[in-house]
């Protein structure tokens, strides 16, 4: 056994080629999902290009500055100690930087005065909802669960921490975090979508199982604070029926 060990601990891992790279995509069945993503960069800089959207050298600085200060790159060494660490060269980030700030132009550009109609026609769908839930697996053991909270029998936080599957769930207690409606499972968002503070609601089935859910509470939003999210849910939409 002591031998097999020290054989082990002599083997060495090399770093994959692109051609094992690209391997691993194919039998991992990733490959679609970064082919999609490429097609999309793809088409964004056609049209990019077809309406004469362009970035200046001035703006094309300013985004890598704010790239580099939002991942604490301070100065150039880290920079290039990042650059290798990802495997890529400083074109191919540079290359990054423009697709992304032309990405965010070309949203401004289809979008932008759209926001403001598309979000007070939905407001409600931008509301912010702070939950808390107990997955479980097993229908009679949901329904068991949410009569017990019903009938107030036990508390929320002893039931997640006794029965919840979800890790983050059990963890805390239950609560699962503040989060936009938007970004909610649909059958869970369509489930709370008329609920009152305080309300149990479920079991709700969804691919992850049982979801028996409480809504703590409600905090309206005004545009700014969902304007990026407007944009995205816009632009997103827009990308998918170009394909």
């Amino acid at each position: 056994m002591q031998k097999q060990s020290e054989k082990l601990t002599d083997i060495k891992i090399c770093k994959a080629t692109n051609e094992e790279i690209i391997a691993y995509l194919s039998y991992s069945h990733k490959l679609a999902e970064i082919a999609t993503l490429a097609e999309q960069d793809a088409m964004i800089l056609s049209v990019c290009e077809q309406l004469e959207i362009t970035a200046t050298d001035e703006e094309l600085q300013e985004a890598g500055d704010a790239f580099r200060k939002e991942n604490k790159l301070i100065g150039v060494s880290e920079t290039l100690d990042w650059i290798k660490q990802q495997r890529i060269t400083v074109e191919d980030w540079s290359q990054g930087i423009k697709v992304s700030l032309l990405t965010q132009k070309l949203k401004e550009y289809l979008f932008g005065e759209s926001v403001d109609i598309h979000y007070i026609g939905r407001r409600d769908d931008y509301k912010r909802v702070a939950l808390s839930q107990i997955l479980v697996r097993d229908l009679t053991e949901a329904m068991k669960i949410a009569q017990m909270l019903k009938e107030e029998r036990f508390s929320f936080c002893a039931l997640a921490i006794q029965y919840s599957k979800g890790q983050q769930s059990k963890e805390n207690g239950g609560f699962v975090g503040i989060r936009f409606l938007t970004e909610l499972i649909p059958e869970i968002a369509q489930a709370i979508a008329d609920s009152k503070e305080g309300d149990i609601i479920g079991p709700i089935q969804t691919k992850l199982g049982y979801h028996v859910l409480r809504v703590e509470k409600y905090f309206p939003t005004e545009l700014s604070e969902v304007r990026e999210q407007v944009l995205k849910s816009l632009f997103q939409s827009w990308l998918q029926v170009g394909k």
